[in-house]
């Protein structure tokens, strides 16, 4: 409550500050005041700083505006190929690299993956060993020595153990064999020794099926000749369907990789116990060797466990297809495809397909490496050794490397995983380890560490992910999330937004975050860190409290002179709103869109708060200083802290980018308050510096107008200078409208008075520079003159709307009440309107300057008119005024303004009628020609004036002195009679007029005999009259006569008996008069009632006179002229004592020496004036 009343009083005593501009300007102007009534010319130094003050605050106020510029032209100059910043990270990211002996044994391996290579190569592959040794020579940094050592202790090594992988996923479309129109179908699989090249021709003739009858095997000299199937293996039944899913695996060992063969059936099962049975048990028969054994052993399972005719031809398994499939056409990373189903003769009748997944790899390898360590580690560090190689090897770009290496290394690879059998998971994993491990050293595109990532969540096993590939899996996540953050913690330097290439690694890094963060398989491994968001955010707002600390510890704004403080404390401020915007523009976008993370509320929040702690111990010292008496506030300071405040404000604008919760309670939100006092004193400067501009925008200028306007340099340069005030104000935005109320008051009697001390150094131009000019040119350059006035005028008009006038009288309501709102307005719009009449008053004065100049002319001209014979016509008389009214005409017209033309020509009107108003004056009594042509020339004027409605308008001109003159030219066309006539009908309307005067009444009764045309006057009494005696009585008696005399010239005037010694007398006195109707039906025919004051030694006194139309008692009609007349009631005629000199007709008549009626007329009543004087 009592801030409230201590701002209402603040206010209250700024409104009676706030006094009329006028009132201001009359004492004489002091030394010390900014603009003088007699300005000396300005020094150039002081006039350039000004300008230069003006621009530097341009550009202050233009600062968001070019900070968003820059932030576009950053963005652009990013988008070169400049490599991004090198993304420094801790030593103990950094793996130890691989020694020599170890090099040697990862060689070894190398080299007998290469010799023991198998499968079919795709077009990826390279099929040359002399190629492959090639590279790894380069690849592992081998001599040729070394190499023929490696290379002959492989050779003389055991070869390798092969093993196939069989995967019966499913088939589909197969043959309907039973009678419900489905197959109960199962698959037998085996792998048939390697044959010779006449047997496998034999072979493509003749298919060979599990199921041959015994027969055809004995007629083979020996059962040596054909090697039996090995570990023969079958799948379950699935009954009842044509498109089973089996999803069984199978491994067979291989003794010839090159020449084995991979056969496989499928069956219909049809009796109890099939051959599927038989095979089963027949495969834990060890040491079953020959074709007609294995079928005599089918034969007696089946015996053994089937039915008497289990055995029969009908009964038997119905065969739906086989497949043949060599191994040595298996592609080096195997099959995963659909095989059509082939019959096993010609005349066999089969469809559908069978979808298999086929894989080599080796059981056994004889090599030092791997009898020590595990398939997944030996991959690991032959996969590390071959990135390290390639990426060293990338010429363009290398951060950007997408981990593709060479056809030799992805052969070598391939056929390493293959041979070791490493699943797609272990080998997406190996992958990961060793790109991301590498990443750490040397940076590789961020897409290529996300495409591992995918691929993991792609095959994702838990179950297949156990021991060490588990560890060192979350090992690996746990690194590269912690050099994420690290990057994060960093990223201004790491990923600034001046390069394009470091923003979209940015991105790639931080979707790669999130995704990880979302992985089964990182959740899996990492259990602990299912809330990566908040590690994000706390080296998010880390880095950003060092990016600050970094801030301060560059600019020092702690160190140097105050002012230099403040200096510092701006470039801070905008360093932190351009992060802050390169926060909101792009970082927030990036981490929003892939982690789910504010940033820019992280970051917004944390800065703001540094800087407002930073800049309020700054300001309160700013503050406590120009609270000293001999402090004040230099124009330079002045400017620093407006920039810090302008800086601030932009700062804290950021806010509404804020969640609405997190807008709230923010440091910022009251720092105006921080600048009050300092704000006052800047405006004080800026006023200072306003009119040393004005000053010198009136020196320098030419009066000439400017491109195709009309107004002149220096009204543009008052506006202009206008106008960036106003924008100083508008870019402050003082946030606290109540508040606001003292710096609108102060800022619009600034602009109110450099108005009008503008206005009134451009008319002291004028009228210095009249002398010896002729009028022409005077007159144009009074023309810009006015123009520039006018011109100030309008801008200043809108400062209601331009400086928020309502928002301020709503705030001041809300805290004061309605009359805090009363005194806002009362005192802002009267400082406008005083400026107003300020500026009124100039104009007036220069277009009086202009009147002045054509006044000789028209005298001239009037008199030309006024002297002109009868002989000639009125156009002839009134030509050559016409005529140099309309040069001057075109003049205005061309250099003036609509609202000043009309004001000349107001003016040019007003001194036109007062002319010719003095001519008529002058020449009264003269013949009535005179005025009929003066009659003539005031209509011809008032046309001209009216420009067919362009010019002034037909009731503004027929107002004021036109009525005068108007009057004036009629009155004197009229004969005396008329203007006695004319002189009682005003007396009519005056009396009809009055009420209650100091002279006293009268009270009569009138009625009228019409039949006789007899007007009976009765006079009652009298009240209140004047005291003329000095006893302070009078001595009262009425004289009652019909007027005009010439209008009744046989009535005589009639008197009542005197009373003496009172003020109320009562008559009681009947009165006849003869009044026919041809005379009462005149509107002038009156009776006038004179109250005289009885003096037996001196003159009678005039005490008053009332007049009473006859209209109103003697017309037909009237309840006083009817028979009951004598029964009306009397009626008050008020008392008037008016001075007839003072009337024009008294004046026209007196002027008519020559007409007897108008000279006695005149008499009589100058005998009653001589009375009123001599009282």
């Amino acid at each position: 409550m009592t801030t409230l009343l201590d701002l209402k009083s603040t206010m209250l005593r700024q409104v009676q500050r706030s006094q009329s501009l006028r009132s201001r300007r009359e004492p004489p102007p002091t030394a010390s005041s900014p603009l003088t009534h007699c300005p000396e010319p300005l020094p150039r130094r002081i006039s350039e700083e000004s300008l230069e003050f003006f621009e530097r605050v341009n550009a202050i106020l233009q600062k968001q505006e070019n900070m968003l510029r820059a932030a576009q032209a950053e963005c652009q100059r990013g988008a070169c190929t400049v490599p991004p910043p090198q993304e420094h990270v801790d030593q103990a990211f950094i793996p130890d690299r691989s020694r020599r002996t170890e090099l040697d044994l990862l060689y070894e391996e190398a080299v007998y993956t290469v010799v023991n290579r198998v499968g079919v190569p795709s077009s990826e592959h390279v099929t040359s060993e002399e190629e492959l040794f090639a590279y790894l020579l380069k690849a592992f940094d081998m001599s040729e020595e070394e190499h023929e050592i490696i290379l002959q202790k492989v050779q003389e090594s055991k070869r390798a153990s092969f093993s196939l992988r069989v995967s019966v996923m499913k088939a589909k479309n197969l043959m309907a064999k039973d009678a419900n129109g489905y197959s109960d179908p199962y698959c037998m699989l085996g792998i048939l020794l390697g044959q010779s090249p006449r047997e496998m021709e034999e072979k493509k003739e003749r298919k060979f099926s599990f199921r041959k009858r015994k027969e055809k095997l004995e007629k083979r000299s020996s059962t040596k000749e054909v090697l039996p199937a090995v570990c023969i293996q079958v799948t379950e039944v699935k009954p009842e369907t044509l498109n089973p899913v089996w999803d069984e695996h199978f491994v067979f060992d291989i003794d010839d990789v090159h020449n084995d063969l991979l056969h496989l059936d499928i069956w219909d099962h049809d009796d109890d116990v099939s051959v599927a049975e038989a095979c089963k048990k027949l495969n834990e028969v060890s040491g079953l060797r020959g074709m007609g054994r294995y079928f005599k052993q089918i034969a007696k399972s089946v015996r053994s466990n089937g039915s008497a005719s289990s055995g029969s031809e009908e009964n038997a398994d119905d065969f739906l297809g086989c497949i043949n499939i060599p191994l040595n056409e298996i592609p080096i990373v195997g099959y995963d495809t659909w095989f059509k189903l082939e019959p096993r003769s010609s005349t066999s009748k089969v469809q559908g397909e069978c979808h298999l997944i086929l894989k080599l790899f080796t059981s056994q390898r004889d090599t030092a490496l791997s009898k020590k360590d595990s398939n997944v580690s030996i991959h690991k560090k032959l996969l590390s050794q071959i990135v390290e190689y390639e990426h060293a090897h990338v010429k363009r770009e290398p951060y950007n490397w997408n981990g593709q290496v060479c056809p030799p290394a992805w052969t070598v690879l391939t056929h390493h995983a293959v041979q070791t059998d490493l699943s797609p998971l272990q080998q997406a994993i190996i992958r990961w380890q060793c790109y991301s491990s590498h990443h750490r050293t040397q940076r590789v595109c961020y897409s290529l560490l996300l495409r591992l990532l995918r691929t993991i969540d792609a095959e994702w096993d838990p179950v297949a992910v156990r021991g060490d590939l588990e560890r060192q899996l979350s090992d690996s996540f746990r690194l590269y999330t912690e050099h994420c953050l690290c990057l994060m913690k960093n990223m201004r330097q790491v990923f600034p937004c001046t390069s394009v290439a470091a923003i979209t690694r940015y991105e790639l890094m931080l979707r790669g975050i999130g995704y990880m963060q979302n992985m089964r398989a990182f959740k899996s491994v990492c259990p602990l860190r299912n809330e990566l968001h908040l590690d994000i955010t706390t080296a998010a707002k880390k880095g950003t409290v060092e990016w600050y600390e970094s801030l301060i510890a560059r600019y020092k704004p702690g160190e140097g002179t105050l002012e230099e403080q403040l200096k510092k404390l701006v470039q801070v401020v905008d360093a932190t709103c351009a992060d802050v915007q390169r926060a909101q523009n792009i970082y927030n976008k990036l981490f929003y869109s892939a982690v789910k993370v504010d940033f820019f509320s992280i970051s917004y929040r944390q800065l703001e708060k540094q800087v407002a702690d930073d800049v309020n111990v700054a300001m309160e010292r700013v503050c406590g200083t120009l609270e000293q008496e001999s402090s004040r506030l230099t124009q330079t300071m002045g400017e620093t802290i407006f920039e810090l405040y302008m800086s601030l404000k932009i700062l804290k604008g950021f806010r509404e980018f804020l969640p609405l919760k997190d807008a709230k309670m923010l440091a910022l939100t009251s720092f105006h308050n921080w600048f009050k006092s300092s704000i006052h004193k800047w405006l004080q400067i800026v006023h200072d510096r306003s009119c040393d501009r004005i000053r010198k925008a009136v020196e320098t200028d030419n009066l000439e107008p400017v491109q195709q306007a009309k107004h002149s340099s220096s009204a543009v340069e008052v506006t202009t200078c206008f106008s960036q005030v106003r924008e100083i104000w508008l870019q402050l935005a003082w946030p606290d409208s109540a508040g606001a109320f003292i710096f609108v008051t102060r800022l619009t009697d600034n602009f109110c008075s450099e108005a009008v001390c503008y206005s009134e150094m451009i008319t002291r131009k004028i009228e210095r520079s009249q002398v010896g000019r002729d009028q022409k040119s005077f007159t144009v350059q009074l023309c810009i003159a006015l123009n520039n006035t006018e011109l100030v005028r309008v801008f200043l008009g809108h400062l209601p709307r331009d400086l928020d006038w309502q928002g301020v009288e709503r705030a001041m309501e809300e805290s004061c009440g309605v009359e805090g709102k009363e005194q806002v307005y009362k005192a802002l719009n009267g400082q406008l309107f005083n400026m107003d009449l300020d500026l009124q008053r100039e104009v007036k004065r220069l277009i009086t300057l202009l009147t002045d100049k054509m006044l000789p002319e028209l005298r001239r001209y009037i008199q030309h008119i006024s002297l002109s014979p009868d002989s000639i016509n009125n156009d002839e008389a009134v030509s050559p005024l016409m005529k140099y009214l309309q040069d001057t005409m075109v003049i205005l017209t061309e250099n003036l303004v609509k609202e000043n033309l009309t004001r000349v020509l107001q003016s040019m009107w007003e001194l036109l009628l007062r002319m010719i108003l003095d001519a008529v004056a002058e020449n009264r009594g003269v013949q009535v020609e005179f005025y009929n042509r003066f009659q003539y020339t005031v209509e011809t004027l008032l046309q001209f004036v009216h420009v067919k409605g362009e010019g002034l308008s037909l009731e503004d001109m027929k107002s004021g002195d036109y009525k005068v003159l108007d009057e004036e030219l009629r009155l004197n066309k009229c004969s005396s009679f008329e203007l006695i006539e004319q002189y009682y009908l005003e007396k009519i309307s005056q009396q009809k007029t009055l009420k209650h005067t100091c002279y006293g009444r009268i009270s009569v009764k009138c009625y009228y005999d019409a039949p006789e045309q007899r007007l009976t006057v009765e006079i009652l009494h009298a009240a209140d009259i004047l005291a003329l005696d000095a006893n302070g009585l009078s001595d009262p008696f009425v004289i009652v006569e019909l007027c005009p005399h010439h209008l009744f010239p046989m009535a005589k005037s009639q008197r009542t008996q005197v009373k003496l010694k009172t003020l109320h007398p009562v008559f009681d006195e009947l009165f006849y008069f003869h009044v026919s109707p041809e005379q009462y039906r005149h509107r002038f025919a009156c009776l006038t009632f004179t109250v005289m004051d009885y003096d037996w030694l001196s003159t009678n006194d005039f005490a008053g006179e009332a007049v009473a139309p006859l209209s109103d008692f003697c017309w037909p009609g009237r309840p006083n002229a009817s028979a009951a007349g004598k029964s009306v009631q009397p009626f008050i005629l008020h008392l008037s004592r008016s001075k007839p000199s003072e009337k024009p007709i008294m004046r026209m008549l007196d002027a008519r020496i020559g007409d007897r009626e108008a000279q006695e007329f005149v008499r009589r009543l100058k005998e009653i004036e001589k009375s009123m004087e001599e009282e």
